[in-house]
């Protein structure tokens, strides 16, 4: 559709986090349909961090953002880093797009991105955590579409009822669910 592709007409990538980006996770994580004042919280955690320490934060982002007239408006982010006291593995913290911009490829563009950003640091595996709520399983749908798989479910960790689902993607393969 010749409309949906213009909704990204103009499209950037940017690694830097700039302060403004506070308030850009905020709405996003917010706005998701789907996440706890309290992971808004510890989104916007993983922002300070990476503004107050820099890189010695742990924590990479990557912004995806259309060019506007009064500002850039953030359309999705991701944000990922190595996970302490291993070797080659990483964590992907956050994927999130705007809902008016889902099913555009954005998602897998941020996620495809995010691998590239991790492969050239050495990363060789990425794990991703989510809910098994019915509200989560586009998530967990859209993993498994993209190569990664379940390699544990924790029961209950989240609240009863909610386990917590891990994938990974070994970088050199394509094995999926």
């Amino acid at each position: 559709m010749a409309g949906q592709g213009e909704r990204l007409k103009g499209l950037r990538y940017r690694t830097r986090v700039r302060p403004a980006d506070r308030e850009a996770v905020r709405e996003l994580v917010a706005t998701a349909g789907v996440f706890s004042d309290a992971e808004v919280a510890i989104a916007l955690e993983l922002v300070e961090a990476r503004l107050a320490q820099g890189a010695r934060s742990g924590y990479a982002f990557l912004f995806a953002e259309l060019p506007g007239a009064a500002a850039d408006l953030v359309v999705g982010y991701a944000c990922f880093g190595p996970i302490p006291a291993t070797v080659a593995s990483y964590d992907l913290y956050w994927l999130v797009v705007r809902p008016a911009y889902r099913g555009l490829g954005l998602g897998t563009a941020l996620l495809a991105r995010s691998e590239a950003w991790v492969r050239r640091r050495g990363g060789k595996r990425l794990y991703v955590e989510t809910s098994s709520r019915p509200a989560y399983a586009p998530t967990r749908a859209f993993y498994c579409a993209r190569g990664y798989r379940e390699v544990a479910v924790l029961p209950d960790y989240y609240a009863p009822g909610d386990a917590k689902v891990i994938y990974v993607k070994l970088l050199s393969s394509q094995a999926a669910c």
